[in-house]
């Protein structure tokens, strides 16, 4: 591996260590109660360094579901085969999450999953900034879909609807796991209330299909 590389792996790791750290003291004692000073402290490293690798406290718990800020864009470019249309990929796609429990469709009641979802959607300022997390994921989205829509606009109205949808059925799913349902008997309503989205997405939506 390069020297770059090598560096990049590293930054990677410090990522994940310090809003491990984080998201655990959080966890133990609520988000407003631990200041940065401490998780720095207890990540061993400066408040200066934390700040450059988190430029806010909230972006240490939206961390950990980074990766799949750019997933859907992802799907769209990489992760389909040839002649699959945009839209029926994307419904593969959270259709194969809810089947893996996948924590992002909301289908996942497993007690590290919940306490973190339990801190993310129970704490104003991470609501807050969750949003421009799917705003990023707007935009990744509009510019994979560019291709196969005439106008930026029609990309980018197309990706709102995208993600505005995913992001309502995992919240519905999430609702009710976190009532004390099992995601095993939430399930057969979770795939047909997804099916029924996809479906009036492509109604509406027919340069995708």
């Amino acid at each position: 591996m390069s020297e770059s590389g090598l560096r990049e792996r590293k930054r990677q790791r410090m990522y994940q260590d310090v809003s491990a750290v984080a998201v655990r003291l959080f966890l133990e004692r609520g988000f407003d109660a631990v200041s940065v000073a401490e998780i720095a402290a207890a990540a061993d490293i400066s408040k200066p360094t934390l700040f450059r690798y988190f430029p806010a406290k909230e972006d240490l718990v939206l961390h950990q579901i980074a990766d799949h800020e750019q997933e859907s864009a992802r799907v769209v470019v990489a992760g389909r085969a040839e002649g699959v249309a945009p839209l029926a990929a994307l419904r593969r796609h959270f259709l194969a999450g809810l089947a893996a429990e996948d924590p992002v469709t909301g289908l996942n009641d497993h007690p590290q999953v919940r306490a973190f979802y339990d801190l993310l959607y129970g704490t104003p300022s991470l609501v807050a900034r969750l949003y421009g997390y799917l705003e990023r994921s707007e935009a990744a989205l509009a510019e994979a879909l560019a291709a196969d829509l005439p106008t930026a606009l029609e990309a980018r109205l197309a990706s709102g609807q995208i993600v505005a949808v995913r992001r309502i059925l995992a919240e519905e799913n999430w609702r009710r796991v976190a009532a004390g349902e099992r995601p095993a008997d939430v399930r057969a309503d979770a795939v047909a209330a997804a099916e029924r989205a996809f479906d009036v997405l492509g109604a509406g939506l027919p340069g995708l299909v």
